[in-house]
């Protein structure tokens, strides 16, 4: 059986652990359904992986809240999940926030 390599570094030595797959190089881990779908991509194109960076590239409005997300704010260590808001991620200001990639562009 064949398991498929690291989406993040690429790596072969991939193995499956209930249900996830977990590269021993850089401890990624991810599901079966997001290795047979395609990639999330920021609003460029650029495929975004678990950890990055990225930067709001327009104004926001905060569900909830009176408050606005600016142009150029800066979300560190993302992590991507399933979903019409697909980036979980901690904003200083704001706190835990889930946000669409196609308002965000690698850092």
């Amino acid at each position: 059986m064949s398991l498929p390599n690291c989406p993040s570094c690429n790596s072969e030595y991939t193995y499956e652990d209930r249900g996830l797959y977990i590269c021993p190089e850089c401890a990624h881990e991810w599901n079966e359904l997001s290795a047979q779908s395609d990639a999330i991509v920021d609003a460029n194109g650029v495929v975004l992986n678990d950890g990055d960076d990225v930067i709001v590239l327009k104004d926001l409005k905060v569900k909830g809240s009176s408050g606005t997300l600016k142009q150029g704010t800066k979300a560190k260590n993302i992590r991507l999940v399933d979903g019409d808001h697909n980036i979980d991620c901690k904003i200083d200001g704001f706190g835990k926030m889930s946000l669409k990639s196609e308002f965000v562009k690698k850092a």
